[in-house]
């Protein structure tokens, strides 16, 4: 018997009976062998984490577009809340911690520089639209390794593609559009439980907020500081979850409704604030010279896979591959005179 089978008799063994098993795994598009003492969902996580895409997170911003200190979050020390936050209720629920953890690492790989605000640029250039999470999908199916793709499982791929629809419901109602995993829907959540909780910190530390400005009734029923109102709500996902028997992730109504009005407090008072609206008209103007700058020169910036996508689509891929700092070099480099170059 080798090491990973051990594994996954140690999962069979310990696991709910509502986990998903690496030995389950409905598999991969391209049909590998079995690694002799690392898991499926192992081995998921270990190529999210050596992927440029994961590399460049670190320069990627948050909500405050290429912030000069050195606290504030990026999109890679926001995707690392994410994962503790997610292995702490998989492993409190006895369920798969390695995939629950291979989808946080994954979930904002196809995420653009100049967080949402990026985001929300690129959905308008582009005929079909575009949307972080379905790039994120994307980039490890299509984009990463020259265009083959990291070839993770169904299970990572489906958490990664399900793991938010932007300002909808924190947990999805809709039976089609859950992530089929427990796995995948505890991601959902505790990426919601992640950002708001550190955009509230930042947003104090830029001066945006005060921590007497959170609505009383949220401080009420989740408490009024970081660590105290993330405690209070992975308890809660973990007990409501057992009391409702697994058969879904899910929060206690009181709790949920505190969330969901903490989460419109920050679009009221930070994201949709006049300090970021001036923000995202300069992200907008930067990242749509460079989308119709790069389109124009298709040769010189655009890969040539995936096979069959419009340069359109590709341009896109390449714009929200950039880092900010990446994005605002390049501006610099072919819209400034070059004697302004800093």
């Amino acid at each position: 018997m080798t090491i990973r089978e051990k594994l996954e008799e140690i999962e069979r063994a310990t696991f709910s009976p509502k986990a998903t098993l690496s030995a389950d795994s409905k598999g991969r598009v391209r049909a590998e062998s079995p690694h002799p003492f690392r898991t499926a969902f192992q081995r998921d996580r270990d190529r999210i984490i050596h992927s440029k895409s994961f590399r460049r997170l670190k320069h990627k911003t948050q909500v405050f577009l290429a912030p000069f200190g050195d606290h504030y979050r990026t999109r890679l020390t926001h995707t690392l809340e994410v994962s503790q936050i997610a292995r702490t209720i998989a492993k409190a629920l006895r369920l798969n911690e390695d995939l629950t953890e291979a989808i946080a690492l994954g979930h904002d790989l196809g995420h653009t520089p100049f967080g949402h605000a990026g985001e929300d640029t690129l959905d308008a250039l582009l005929p079909e639209g575009f949307s972080h999470y379905e790039q994120s999908l994307r980039v490890v199916e299509k984009l990463e390794y020259e265009g083959k793709g990291l070839n993770l499982t169904a299970e990572v791929r489906d958490g990664i593609a399900r793991h938010s629809k932007g300002r909808g419901e924190i947990l999805e109602s809709e039976p089609s559009q859950m992530a089929k995993t427990l796995e995948g829907q505890i991601v959902r959540v505790s990426d919601v439980i992640a950002y708001v909780n550190h955009d509230i910190d930042d947003a104090i530390r830029a001066g945006i907020m005060k921590d007497e400005d959170i609505p009383s009734a949220v401080v009420k029923s989740l408490g009024k500081w970081h660590a105290s109102r993330i405690d209070r709500l992975v308890e809660d996902v973990i007990k409501s979850s057992l009391k409702a028997d697994l058969e879904t992730i899910v929060m206690s109504e009181e709790i949920l409704t505190a969330l969901v009005d903490l989460r419109e407090f920050l679009y009221q008072k930070v994201y949709n604030s006049s300090f970021a609206r001036e923000e995202v008209e300069k992200a907008k103007k930067i990242l749509t010279d460079l989308y119709r700058y790069v389109l124009a020169r298709p040769d010189d910036y655009i890969k040539p896979f995936p096979k069959g996508d419009s340069a359109e689509r590709r341009a896109a891929d390449f714009i929200s591959g950039m880092t900010d700092l990446y994005a605002l070099a390049l501006f610099e480099k072919l819209f400034f005179p070059r004697s302004w170059h800093s």
